[in-house]
């Protein structure tokens, strides 16, 4: 088991103490020795160091009695300690950012004996992500992923509790990744992670910004605070570190200048790094990316337009931390494809096409949509809800875009949570409802039942059509009020188009 002496931690916290900690008032001799650092007190062990974090509903401090009583040995915090509390407590001004810091430092700051590259924007992260890590592995180098779809250590994949988990678990994570022999590390950093200091204390040699849209401003209010939230990893970036931007989003230009090695990647303006033509098929992409250092030729089984902008962000990135070309390539070739991102459900048997994919906010959706419009010979049929306890103003959004570039539109349940079903999919028909920007509106279904949806989906398509199945993705759960119960959109549209199959005499 991992230990440090608590005088040898507290060096890192420099910079942010507030009140330097307090010895032990219970006559104990020696000081403790720390096995662990904490931040929720009902998971407090023994030995380790407790972190009161203030939260949107409570303040960690008030939970201090209860981590000591589970055998914490200090205790930081941003107020001071109660007269009767005998035990070493620190004052901080940010006890995130020294939660951070102490975990960083208690697993030997992992960060700094691999390469870490930081991924944030609002769409793209994982499936960069992923084209990243098979980069280095095709290189040589053993990558492991933090990110939404799982966390991979060594060559073990884990169900991932968060895109970013808490900054004690980042540090774990990243230090298991160096003992299994990974030289680099690829995070998927949300705004959240971000805006609560999850990934202060690592040192990243490099960061992608991939694009800003509309999302979680039920947390960050408006859009220029969610666009601080992604900023801070810049600010965050070594200066020889290459920070990788993308031009055609009006905010990447913003960023040139934040910190960093700037690397810019476009499709539509002039920039370090950018396509030759593109051969869009169902099949996938082949096209050539022009970069400082020669050209890098894709050949991909990643389907459409918005898999071009995430190849160019890992080969911008790849060539700034100088891999190899032929790593490159073979890299980007050996990738099949990422869970839940345009992934097919239908197989070479079926008369209709059935995509799932993780699309959740409008411009996700609208870029799905563009995407697999020119591969259907039919209709495009989509099916799709919203989260509940979530921003609620991109649900009429996410109607609009789906009335106007679907021929068929079924509004059915996301991950309700504590909201009425009906209420949210009600929310969404007024986008489509008030589309006017067609002659023609889409035919639009509203059923609750998210199984039932994407069955009835599937049974009224006609031979040619596209059934895309949106907003979960991966995900293998559904939250509806305080269950969380086994739900898989892959395998549900699966039964559905053996039923379809054995209704036509095909299976």
């Amino acid at each position: 088991m991992m230990t440090m002496p608590w005088l040898a931690l507290q060096t890192a916290l420099r910079g942010c103490v507030e009140t330097p900690a307090s010895p032990s008032r219970d006559g104990t001799a020696e000081p403790p020795v720390v096995t662990g650092i904490a931040y929720d007190s009902r998971a407090v062990a023994p030995g380790q160091v407790f972190v009161a974090l203030k939260g949107q509903r409570a303040d960690g401090a008030a939970f201090a009695r209860d981590a000591i009583a589970r055998g914490a040995v200090a205790v930081v915090a941003e107020d001071a300690a109660p007269a009767d509390v005998v035990i070493p407590w620190m004052v901080v001004r940010d006890a995130r950012l020294a939660l951070a810091f102490l975990a960083a430092a208690f697993h030997g700051n992992p960060s700094r004996d691999m390469r870490v590259v930081g991924i944030t924007g609002t769409n793209g992260k994982t499936t960069t992500a992923h084209l990243l890590a098979a980069i280095f592995e095709a290189a040589g180098v053993r990558c492991g992923i933090l990110g939404t779809v799982g966390y991979r250590v060594g060559d073990e994949v884990r169900e991932a509790t968060r895109t970013t988990p808490e900054a004690p678990e980042v540090q774990a994570l990243l230090r298991e990744m160096v003992e299994c022999g990974c030289g680099a590390a690829v995070l998927e950093v949300s705004s959240h992670a971000l805006s609560l200091k999850r990934v202060d204390g690592t040192a990243f040699a490099a960061a992608v910004f991939t694009n800003l849209t509309r999302d979680h401003l039920d947390f960050h209010g408006d859009m220029d605070q969610y666009f601080k939230a992604k900023r801070r990893l810049f600010e965050m970036l070594p200066r020889d570190a290459p920070s990788l931007l993308n031009l055609d989003d009006p905010r990447g230009a913003t960023l040139v200048d934040v910190g960093g090695r700037t690397v810019t990647y476009a499709m539509n303006r002039q920039a370090d790094i950018t396509p030759g033509p593109v051969a869009f098929s169902l099949d996938g992409l082949a096209f050539d990316v022009r970069t400082p250092r020669g050209t890098v030729c894709v050949r991909t089984k990643l389907v459409g337009r918005p898999n071009v902008y995430n190849i160019l962000a890992a080969v911008s990135t790849a060539t700034a931390l100088d891999l190899p070309v032929d790593a490159i390539e073979r890299g980007l070739t050996s990738l099949a494809g990422v869970p839940g991102r345009f992934e097919l459900a239908s197989g070479s048997d079926d008369d209709v096409t059935v995509v799932v994919d993780y699309a959740h906010t409008d411009d996700a959706l609208r870029n799905l949509l563009e995407t697999a419009r020119p591969l259907a010979h039919g209709r495009l049929i989509t099916v799709f809800g919203c989260g509940g306890d979530r921003d609620r103003t991109k649900r009429p959004l996410m109607g609009v875009v789906a009335g106007r570039l679907s021929d068929l539109v079924v509004i059915t349940s996301d991950n309700p949570r504590s909201e009425d079903p009906g209420r949210i999919i009600e929310e969404i028909q007024r986008g489509v409802t008030h589309d006017t920007h067609r002659d023609k509106g889409a035919g639009v279904l509203a059923i609750v039942d998210r199984r039932a949806a994407i069955s009835k989906a599937v049974e009224l398509a006609r031979q040619g059509d596209v059934v895309l199945i949106a907003g979960k993705g991966h995900e293998r759960y559904q939250v509806i009020g305080d269950r969380v119960l086994p739900f898989d959109d892959l395998a549900v549209a699966g039964e559905a188009l053996a039923r379809r199959r054995a209704k036509s005499g095909a299976a």
